[in-house]
């Protein structure tokens, strides 16, 4: 150790061109040099448990300021990845690298050192944390974001740069993996660029458009297609077959009704300007980075915003089916959260929520006990309530001592399967004998669970790994009319989540409004936190 200090008495390399001064002063005791750096540790770190335990199970060793090449070498990894945090979306002035950088050159005596050594860790692991798991708390911007975000030990981060023979290496593995991210990214440079270039010209003034319409806002209409990369570059002043199958294309990658005319909702995503779909994509990094995790070879992802249901299967789309999610009110809205499908019901009883039964058939059992005749009306014992016997104006919600069940039938509100993922917001997915509903563009109607437009060939899908003839035998366990638990053999990881702005396959990005208005939230506070839009020249 005293050897150690003894080389940083020279001038030290610290990044690049950058050097610290003389660390200690000249003449003064080596032995008591090592004291002022392990107490200037302590004290620095004392704050902070998890740098406290790191710095006292090595012995308050330098990881970052020692002149050694390693510790070079992890400065200038550090360095690197905060000079690229801006292409991540991230706050980067949180980490204050200039600041920092100057206070390295500013290191005066063995103290400042011991000091510096600290703000470079804890600046380290904020990063590590922002980049990794999230610069943000999902649940203090909107309380419908109720997902675990999977944190590492800070320690953990200590200890691997410290013990990383390659902290370069290190630093690129803490970035998401998947390909949605890195698929994000690219669209954010490429949207950046366009915004730096002028954008997509001029917003279409007319209110809608069909086939066959001529003149100046036609012209305005393919431009802006032509910009957006829809259609191919041309002169023509007529909404032709060509400029319809454009507009059929911008629909399919925004959520729309595929019908090739650009009526005023196809219209209003059309002049949406790119620094707000770049706002999108930024929010769509952050939740990316929240989402971090093994999430199964094969797994069932849900988007909200996209009301679809898929089946992914080793990075594939294997499954997809319409959905219809929660009604964009305060106590029904569909929340943020992976789980794991353990079963399915089939021939399923609707146990109806106590929110449910006390602020919407209480009431109307109030008015007339024989009221919602399709709900059987329990007592604590599960013993059948007969309604003529009960002055149903004596409870409120707070006191109503009733439950409430629909059996089996074709119009359970649960249509005739249910897939079960337990958890503590009651939510799952189902069939439900509202097949309208699904022919709608936006579908938040339900009470938060997520109603499934081809439950039975979901049901066929999640079989296939376990019976040889899915089909036959779900339609055999239906035709029973018995309410029947069929487990899965291999339990499915469930993420319902929230995206706006979603890569394809093929990493083209795609659109989607935002129906609860929980990304305009993040959005606002990933710009109090300092992450602006990046002005990139051409």
């Amino acid at each position: 150790m005293i050897s150690k200090f003894f080389k940083r008495s020279s001038v030290l390399a610290c990044l690049t061109a950058t050097t610290f001064a003389a660390p200690f002063l000249l003449g003064s005791p080596a032995q008591a040099q090592v004291t002022a750096f392990k107490q200037a540790i302590a004290e620095a770190a004392a704050r902070d448990a998890d740098v406290a335990a790191f710095y006292r199970s090595t012995g308050f060793e330098a990881i970052w300021t020692d002149a050694e090449a390693d510790d070079l070498a992890r400065r200038k990894a550090l360095i690197t990845a905060l000079n690229e945090a801006e292409t991540h979306g991230l706050p980067v002035a949180r980490y204050d690298k200039d600041g920092l950088m100057q206070r390295m050159r500013d290191a005066r005596t063995t103290r400042d050192l011991g000091f510096l050594e600290v703000e470079i860790s804890k600046t380290f692991l904020q990063y590590a944390r922002d980049i990794q798991t999230g610069a943000l708390v999902p649940s203090r911007i909107d309380e419908g974001i109720v997902r675990e975000i999977p944190y590492r030990d800070r320690k953990s981060y200590l200890i691997n740069v410290a013990g990383k023979s390659d902290p370069s290496e290190f630093m690129d593995s803490l970035v998401p993996a998947t390909r949605e991210y890195r698929a994000l990214l690219k669209q954010k440079l490429l949207m950046e660029q366009l915004i730096a270039n002028g954008g997509w010209g001029p917003k279409v003034r007319a209110e809608a458009l069909k086939p066959g319409a001529q003149g100046p806002d036609v012209v305005t209409l393919r431009n802006r297609l032509i910009a957006m990369g829809y259609i191919e570059r041309n002169v023509k002043s007529v909404y032709d077959a060509d400029m319809e199958k454009a507009v059929q294309l911008f629909q399919s990658r925004h959520g729309l009704e595929v019908d090739g005319v650009a009526g005023e909702g196809t219209i209003e995503e059309i002049n949406v300007e790119p620094q707000m779909r770049l706002r999108s994509i930024l929010v769509a990094l952050e939740r990316e980075r929240w989402l971090n995790r093994d999430r199964g070879d094969r797994h069932i992802l849900v988007n909200l915003a996209d009301f679809h249901a898929r089946i992914i299967d080793h990075g594939h789309e294997t499954f997809r089916t319409r959905s219809v999610i929660g009604k964009n009110v305060s106590d029904r809205r569909s929340p943020e959260f992976s789980d794991v499908m353990e079963h399915m019901v089939v021939n399923p009883s609707w146990f109806v929520p106590r929110s449910i039964a006390t602020k919407e058939y209480l009431p109307k059992l109030q008015q007339n006990p024989n009221a919602v005749s399709h709900l059987v009306i329990t007592d604590s014992r599960g013993r059948r309530v007969d309604r003529g016997s009960v002055d149903f104006t004596r409870f409120s919600t707070r006191n109503f001592p009733f439950d409430m069940r629909q059996p089996p039938s074709n119009q359970n509100a649960l249509g005739l399967v249910k897939f079960m993922f337990p958890n503590k917001y009651n939510i799952y997915l189902h069939d439900t004998p509202q097949k309208s509903l699904f022919a709608r563009e936006v579908r938040a109607y339900s009470h938060g669970c997520i109603r499934l437009a081809d439950p039975f060939d979901f049901a066929y899908a999640l079989l296939a790994a376990q019976e040889d003839e899915p089909e036959a035998y779900f339609q055999h366990v239906l035709k029973s009319g018995i309410e029947t638990r069929v487990d899965l053999v291999q339990p499915l990881p469930v993420h319902l989540i929230y995206r706006t702005a979603q890569t394809d396959e093929k990493g083209r990005i795609e659109y989607r409004r935002d129906v609860y208005g929980r990304d305009a939230k993040i959005w606002s506070a990933l710009s109090d936190a300092g992450v602006a839009l990046r002005d990139v020249q051409g």
